[in-house]
């Protein structure tokens, strides 16, 4: 009975606290209060109130050693010495263990071995717990107790997987996982943790988050909050998706006004400062990781602090502060290469942007050696050192080499991926390698189209994955009923702020789903060549835009030729965009505005001298991630002629390649609430006889996908909702809710064509390196070869009389472009209805 309130106090610590109040309240004999005391301590000590918890073990201490009981004395101080590690008293916790462990023998002396070697584990001194840790494990098993084996295994495990052994700790986490199911013990949540964790070394980053959702699950059905550590692995399989926000969204969560046990407090400020660091918060990140690094310092944590030696070296380079970091890079390097960490390579590379001469370059090839381990962000990281050492040496050929297997250790990682969501954002680790890549391949214009393509939108050549695409998740039914709700009380000038906490909840879970989506067994398509993109081109023009350093080359293609010519700078583009939107904001609003100051400006600064090698005729653009979201048509070279917009030249000649289904369906669809009723959608009706119409109560999801489903040419006139925050809940407004990415991306077949009439229906969120995610990216990313979308508000009125004109054009056999032209034209002596044709853009064919 008493041993079990122990066990209590793992299983359930409100139980445990109730029973040990109800023994001591009893005045009971020393033994049922050492017991009470100490499993109090052991709650306490979870709960992070250490003090509290160090006063309930001496206690239990001085109750066991009025029982005369030794072992009783041992496993209390043992407990005792355990909790004066936790909070942060290392020293004098570790000679309460041995003074535990002397004379001890039997199960009891193993289990105070285990605590002593897990103690050690906590220091990170891993060397010295392993002989310790194999030892109680064998007296354990002679002893049959299931818990404690299970226990044992998952910390032999945890010392393992640090020390490199992976199959070695993955076999040992199985072992616990297997014994701990034939218990009631929560602790097999605990192996879960380390089985994602290994996930994670081996590169496997969606079997990792996968196993760490079902951990959430079993910590809620348990109603047990998730271990701090466990908390700590799934933030940082959070950082290694890209996802850094999250990361520090779950840890601030975690914490929510509760406090850690010191040790732990350490290591939340060190994994804070991680993703501090990765949300490009180097101040922040600096003052975290040096606060956790005092308090290694003090507790003796070696291990911890040279991790935490490497946050502040790192976010120091960050903020330009080279010169105050050369006392901490090196040793920090030596120390981490000594253990041959998966870190190492990042420290040596730091330490070789502080160094010089011989040194340096020694540096970069030792991070260089890292590039055969399993995981591939580490080799990503060895072979970017090699590039920066080739780089120094001059050796161009030689950093296009080394960027090049970097990068496809990244697609490596990324490609296991079914979320796009997460392939995009994988490329974030390789952004340092596109960039020297593109340095290096900037004067030569077929090698810097053949690195632009390569390092562009690749996350589109590779469709997304479902679970099943007739079966719709439940979470993403609530999110859209949630939608609906949302919208009606919105209507009706009702509160929102429940609907809107549920609105963010269920995001949550629609997007852990996803990202534990494994890639689809498809192959994804390899960049294209710089010769494949001239003879396709031909004596048509494709113009591509690069950003190297800040500064925009223009490529041109065209007869067989690749010129390239320098235009201006990044920020000088970003300063425009901004009035060129708010003058096509005046314009929805029914405001005159005149645009042809901001074209002029917008064509030097962005195609330069480029604009007078751009022959007569059709042209296809291929900007920059960033300037997906431009009016183009403000453009003075390019308001007069068809023109359309691909996110790369792989994508626009994988579009080129698209059949068109047959027979040819088209659909319509007018959404709920529109200005204009959704006004083009009637007259599209009368004069496309065999078009599908869904309006009114009909346009709901559920039929709108069904009809998207392989349609040729689609037509959706609704209000659409860009989300930046959240480019995948991105959506259009429907009858019973928001049709979102995450819905699109379940189609089986891509409609061939689209047409999205809403404001800011094509406008597409950078991330990563490169990469594009909306509305317009996920429709791609499946299949459709053209759509015509906008990229700024509209004027609905004046939305409706455009798109009849542009299908007037589409029915004469125009492709998107051209119908868009006559478009323009036609509009041109109305401003707001000329501002309301230059938010719109053809994309693809």
């Amino acid at each position: 009975m008493l041993e079990e309130l122990l066990e209590l106090a793992f299983a359930d610590p409100d139980e445990a606290l109730r029973q040990a109040a109800q023994l001591t309240a009893k005045g009971t004999d020393a033994a049922a209060r050492s017991y009470a005391h100490q499993s109090r301590g052991i709650v306490l000590r979870h709960m992070g109130r250490s003090e509290e918890a160090l006063g309930e073990l001496r206690e239990g201490l001085r109750a066991a050693r009025r029982t005369g009981d030794d072992a009783r004395v041992r496993d209390v101080q043992a407990t005792y010495g355990a909790t004066l590690v936790f909070a942060g008293r290392t020293r004098a916790g570790l000679e309460q263990i041995d003074e535990a462990l002397t004379g001890a023998t039997g199960p009891s002396g193993a289990r105070i071995r285990m605590r002593k070697a897990g103690a050690l584990v906590l220091l990170g001194r891993h060397d010295e717990a392993l002989p310790v840790m194999r030892t109680a494990l064998k007296e354990i098993i002679r002893s049959r107790d299931l818990v404690w084996e299970g226990r044992t295994r998952i910390w032999l495990s945890f010392i393992e997987l640090c020390q490199g052994r992976i199959d070695v700790a993955e076999s040992e986490s199985l072992l616990a996982e297997r014994v701990l199911l034939r218990t009631d013990s929560i602790d097999v949540l605990a192996a879960m943790e380390n089985l994602a964790e290994i996930a994670m070394a081996r590169g496997d980053l969606v079997g990792a988050l996968t196993r760490y959702a079902a951990i959430v699950d079993g910590y809620r059905d348990a109603g047990r909050p998730m271990r701090f550590v466990g908390t700590a692995a799934h933030a940082s399989a959070y950082l290694a998706a890209g996802l850094a926000d999250e990361a520090v969204a779950m840890l601030e969560d975690r914490l929510n006004g509760t406090s850690l046990p010191a040790l732990e407090q350490a290591e939340f400020d060190l994994l804070m400062a991680t993703a501090m660091l990765a949300a490009d918060e180097p101040e922040r990140a600096r003052t975290a990781a040096r606060r956790a690094r005092s308090v290694f310092s003090r507790q003796g944590r070696g291990w911890h602090e040279a991790r935490a030696r490497l946050i502040e070296v790192r976010a120091g380079l960050l903020a330009g502060r080279r010169v105050s970091l050369s006392r901490d890079a090196l040793p920090t390097a030596q120390a981490l290469h000594l253990e041959r960490a998966d870190e190492a390579p990042v420290a040596l590379t730091a330490a070789g942007r502080i160094a010089s001469g011989d040194e340096r370059l020694q540096l970069w090839r030792r991070a260089a050696t890292y590039r055969h381990r399993p995981n591939g962000l580490v080799r990503a990281s060895a072979y970017l050192a090699g590039a920066l050492e080739r780089e120094e040496c001059e050796d161009r050929g030689g950093v296009l080499r080394a960027c090049g297997a970097g990068l496809d250790a990244i697609d490596e990682h990324r490609r296991l991926m079914g979320s796009s969501e997460l392939r995009a954002l994988a490329t974030t680790h390789g952004r340092e390698l596109t960039e020297i890549a593109l340095r290096h391949a900037a004067h030569e214009p077929r090698s810097l189209l053949r690195w632009s393509e390569r390092t562009r939108a690749t996350a589109l050549a590779q469709p997304p994955a479902t679970s099943d695409a007739a079966t719709i998740p439940a979470s993403l039914a609530a999110l859209r009923d949630n939608g609906r709700r949302l919208a009606e009380a919105r209507q009706a000038g009702e509160p929102t702020e429940d609907l809107e906490k549920e609105r963010l909840r269920l995001e949550r879970a629609v997007r852990t789903e996803s990202h534990t989506q494994s890639a689809a067994d498809t192959d994804p398509q390899r960049p294209a060549t710089a010769e494949e993109i001239v003879a396709g081109v031909g004596d048509g023009c494709l113009v591509e835009l690069v950003d190297v350093d800040g500064t925009l080359h223009v490529l041109v293609v065209h007869n067989g030729r690749v010129r390239r010519r320098v235009a201006g700078t990044t920020a000088e583009v970003n300063d425009l965009l901004g009035p060129a939107s708010m003058l096509l904001r005046r314009a929805s609003r029914g405001r005159p505005a005149n645009t042809a100051d901001i074209g002029r400006r917008l064509q030097e600064a962005i195609l330069g001298d480029a604009a007078r090698l751009i022959p007569d005729g059709p042209i296809t653009l291929a900007p920059t991630a960033r300037l997906h979201g431009l009016a183009w048509s403000l453009v003075p070279t390019l308001h007069d002629r068809p023109f359309s917009v691909v996110p790369s030249a792989g994508q626009w000649l994988r579009a080129r390649e698209v059949r068109r289904p047959t027979p040819r369906r088209t659909l319509l669809v007018a959404g709920p609430n529109l200005e204009s009723g959704g006004a083009e959608v009637p007259v599209l009706a009368r004069r496309l006889a065999d078009a599908v119409l869904l309006d009114g109560p009909q346009a709901t999801v559920a039929d709108v996908l069904a009809a998207l489903d392989g349609a040729d040419l689609a037509h959706l006139a609704t209000h659409g909702r860009f989300r930046a925050d959240s480019p995948l809940f991105s959506s259009l407004d429907l009858a019973d809710g928001p049709l979102t990415v995450h819905d699109l991306e379940r189609l089986t077949t891509a409609p061939y064509r689209v047409v999205l009439s809403a404001c800011e229906s094509g406008v597409l969120a950078p991330v990563g390196a490169q990469e594009l995610l909306g509305l317009a990216a996920a429709l791609f990313s499946i299949g459709t070869a053209g759509l015509v979308c906008s990229v700024a508000e509209v004027n609905d009125a004046a939305t409706a009389g455009l798109m009849v004109g542009l299908h007037d054009g589409l029915v004469r056999g125009d492709d998107p472009a051209t119908a868009l032209l006559h478009v323009r034209r036609a509009a041109a002596a109305d401003p707001v209805a000329a501002g309301t044709a230059a938010a719109f853009v053809a994309l693809g064919v």
